[in-house]
């Protein structure tokens, strides 16, 4: 697991992208800009945030004039993953205001954005380092199409087509050939939204390492598998009917046929999330996935007590 560092930056432009859409966005704007303006000499705050990144997204993720310092994202994982891709090609660092359902990339609860931005500004919060996949296509003869994705790349029929067929190579050996519903390539970030739904493991936020997981496979016996982060990993569509589409962070979306060729591997540059200082990965794991740590005495019936008996107790008659 790669070391967490301070950012220590000094910090005169912030970009506040919300996700209006999402219910009290509204409220925390009106009190998280002066918050701001008082302490940064340039803010700016873009209310249409999906619209803002595909925006930025189609000049390939390169920002119009000076890149902002700092990020700040008020909605849920999928707004941060937006975020992402519009600072493809120069990433900045991202702090996630959770507005959504789960919250695993934007990991500061809405009540906890003023101390939150404050370790920010004082240099007090830490950077987690998350790996990213560098994806290319080949179609024949067709240049290839590349492509980055924070957290998966998916490979799935379409809902009336038979299974697909894939072949998979990692670092030049030929590991096996998938018959299945789709596959899953997956981050450590991904590794807890498709991949986790279809039965991958938790990976470490900051890990190298990256899963492959197939998608209602059909041998009992394709398990997920984790592959080292410096691997390539080379999958072939040997067989397919009908549509199937690759999709790269559920934005980009491609049209994929029999004898395309994918290969993916770890993106030379890691995407810069921001969290706060001491904040414990696996807690959020509990709170998110509503794990318990224990049953409650309450809701259990302990049965008798295992304590020996006193004398003339127990006894069989």
């Amino acid at each position: 697991m790669t070391a967490l560092k301070a950012y220590s930056t000094e910090i005169s432009r912030v970009l506040v992208l919300a996700d209006r859409g999402k219910a009290d966005v509204d409220d925390l704007v009106q009190r998280l800009e002066p918050f701001l303006r008082k302490r940064v000499s340039d803010v700016v705050v873009e209310g249409d945030l999906r619209g803002w990144c595909k925006a930025a997204d189609k000049r390939g993720g390169v920002p119009v004039g000076e890149a902002p310092d700092l990020v700040v994202v008020l909605g849920g994982d999928g707004s941060i993953l937006s975020a992402v891709h519009a600072f493809a090609s120069c990433p900045v660092p991202i702090l996630g205001v959770n507005f959504g359902r789960v919250g695993f990339l934007a990991s500061v609860p809405t009540s906890e954005w003023r101390p939150a931005l404050e370790e920010v500004l004082e240099g007090r919060s830490m950077i987690e380092p998350r790996t990213r996949l560098s994806v290319s296509i080949t179609s024949g003869d067709e240049a290839p199409i590349h492509d980055i994705a924070l957290n998966d790349v998916v490979l799935s029929r379409g809902s009336f087509q038979g299974m697909l067929s894939v072949g998979m190579e990692v670092d030049g050996h030929w590991v096996s050939d998938y018959r299945a519903d789709g596959l899953i390539v997956a981050t450590a970030s991904g590794s807890t939204a498709h991949s986790l739904a279809a039965g991958g493991p938790i990976l470490s936020p900051t890990m190298g390492g990256f899963v492959v997981t197939p998608i209602c496979a059909h041998a009992l016996s394709h398990r997920p598998v984790v592959v080292e982060p410096l691997s390539e990993i080379h999958l072939i569509m040997t067989e397919c009917l009908g549509v199937v589409t690759l999709a790269v962070d559920g934005h980009g979306f491609y049209a994929v046929q029999a004898g395309d060729e994918l290969t993916v591997k770890a993106h030379e540059i890691p995407y810069p999330l921001l969290s706060r200082q001491g904040s414990n990965p696996y807690r959020r794991l509990r709170d998110r996935l509503g794990w318990r740590g224990s049953f409650e005495a309450a809701d259990i019936d302990l049965g008798p007590s295992k304590e020996a008996p006193l004398a003339g107790e127990g006894e069989v008659l």
